[in-house]
């Protein structure tokens, strides 16, 4: 055996391997907390405000999966996000291409964009209402209030990166603007695009949820309300979870969108 063959193992985190001990910390640690949480909740904590993990998952399925008024808001809340989110990588995307492909557009336009950008989106929320009522409407498009801004600001980042040597090749090999928006500026600004993506998806999921805590009778952010003015912590806390998983099956979604995208990256590696 030869000595790089006897260090792979001191390198791999020994007979686990690095990845395997790094996940068992990682669980460590969560049932860690969680154990905590029992503790707490169970002897010392107020019952009004605080619930141990077992009282939330009992309400998890008594409270909110055998309830179907709030499992219509649950699926009210993700075909809200889905909308405003779709519409804000469409229009992002959209924006974001014309404002960073010319040098002009992008010094007229980008200040502008980030100065909205700088904006606290809570404070347009009473704007919004007067301009859409308290409906579905108004919570899209308050998600996307906040969802379309970070993507447009990453497609005019990837775009500026873009090195200047491969734009000059292609134009000296004959490729018209649309070859090379294709093959050349496209595939340079995909990480962009989709870190631009996945704070978008997160920022437009607060978004929906703001609006549904303040100016609707419905979804997620209205039983939350709910459930907390009732003083009625373990299907608040079941709730959140929900929100909470809704999140990173979104948020995994575009990781694999950006993974089936970007395949022509690992293969070249």
């Amino acid at each position: 055996m030869s000595a790089e063959q006897a260090a792979a193992p001191r390198r791999h985190g020994g007979l686990l391997g690095h990845d395997a001990l790094v996940r068992l910390t990682r669980a460590g640690v969560v049932l860690l907390l969680f154990a905590i949480w029992q503790v707490y909740g169970a002897f010392f904590a107020d019952k009004d405000f605080v619930s141990p993990p077992s009282a939330v998952a009992v309400a998890l399925f008594t409270h909110i999966f055998s309830d179907g008024a709030v499992m219509r808001a649950v699926g009210l809340t993700l075909v809200e996000v889905a909308l405003a989110f779709t519409a804000s990588m469409i229009v992002g995307v959209g924006l974001g291409v014309l404002i960073g492909w010319n040098t002009g557009a992008r010094r007229m336009a980008l200040p502008v964009v980030l100065l909205l950008y700088a904006i606290p989106q809570v404070v347009m929320l009473p704007l919004v209402i007067l301009a859409f009522g308290i409906g579905p409407v108004a919570k899209i498009f308050f998600g996307f209030s906040h969802g379309v801004f970070p993507v447009i600001i990453n497609v005019v980042a990837g775009m500026r990166n873009v090195n200047p040597l491969l734009l000059a090749g292609a134009r000296s090999m004959g490729a018209s603007r649309l070859e090379i928006a294709r093959h050349v500026m496209f595939p340079h600004m995909v990480p962009s695009l989709f870190a631009g993506l996945r704070l978008a998806m997160t920022v437009t999921l607060i978004g929906v949820i703001l609006a549904e805590l303040y100016v609707s009778m419905a979804g997620i952010g209205y039983y939350t309300q709910v459930f907390a003015q009732t003083f009625d912590p373990a299907p608040l806390f079941a709730l959140i979870a929900v929100l909470a998983a809704i999140a990173i099956v979104l948020n995994e979604l575009v990781r694999l969108a950006e993974r089936r995208v970007t395949r022509w990256r690992r293969v070249g590696m």
